[in-house]
């Protein structure tokens, strides 16, 4: 797998942490493009224009390895402009729809992958990743309605093991502007650090580290179980 888009009509469903914890450190070498980005320049991130899209085409053309992470506010104009683009979507070897279990989102999951099998995406190229699944829940009991729709349509490729489980982690990364690979690599001796601290704000630096570490190896393992879901052939 080379060439991956992350795309959702909604938002609140964990389209970065898709792109950047669970796609870009099992693609190595792969380039990380944000569409609600591509047209800041121009002071809009409402609407990505037809050159900016094509200009985009063409620098995926060249890129051996891409994540594109396309903003809730920009997947309707990126559809079309696919639509325009015939056989754009050929670029990428998978479309990736993050869900959450609120009805809105999954409403949200069904118009995506009707959007992305309309313009000829093939059923195998569509894969749903059930994320923020509580370690009490099932994707067969909170998702229900999406696999009914699987059921219907065969419209995506269904793996219920694709399920990124819920994880006070994703916040922690933002606050403390660390990654997973980060966290597991460092070898820092917190505790003792911890124990040689002079100040309270430091010692709640070490224990908040030894905290995001341990979570750290659970989310990896997670991820990597659900990365082996999605390029399953």
């Amino acid at each position: 797998m080379k060439k991956v888009a992350v795309v959702s009509l909604s938002g609140n469903v964990g389209k970065s942490t898709i792109a950047k914890h669970l796609l870009l450190p099992r693609m190595p070498g792969a380039e990380f493009i944000a569409v609600e980005s591509i047209n800041a320049d121009e002071g809009s991130d409402d609407m990505v224009r037809g050159d900016q899209f094509g200009q985009l085409q063409e620098e995926l053309m060249m890129m051996d390895s891409a994540v594109v992470d396309v903003g809730a506010s920009n997947v309707e104009d990126f559809v079309k402009l696919m639509q325009q683009y015939r056989g754009s979507h050929e670029e990428f070897d998978l479309f990736v729809v993050p869900t959450v279990k609120d009805s809105k989102q999954i409403k949200d999951t069904i118009a995506t992958v009707q959007a992305l099998k309309a313009m000829g995406v093939p059923a195998r190229k569509i894969t749903v990743v059930f994320n923020k699944l509580q370690s009490s829940e099932t994707v067969e009991e909170e998702f229900y309605p999406l696999i009914q729709y699987h059921e219907v349509s065969k419209a995506y490729t269904l793996r219920q093991s694709a399920a990124v489980d819920y994880s006070e982690l994703y916040h922690k990364l933002r606050v403390h502007k660390t990654t997973i690979p980060e966290l597991i690599a460092d070898t820092t001796d917190y505790k003792a650090k911890m124990r040689e601290a002079k100040d309270d704000e430091e010692k709640m630096r070490c224990v908040a580290m030894v905290s995001m570490r341990r979570l750290a190896l659970s989310a990896h393992e997670n991820l990597d179980a659900v990365y082996a879901a999605i390029t399953k052939k």
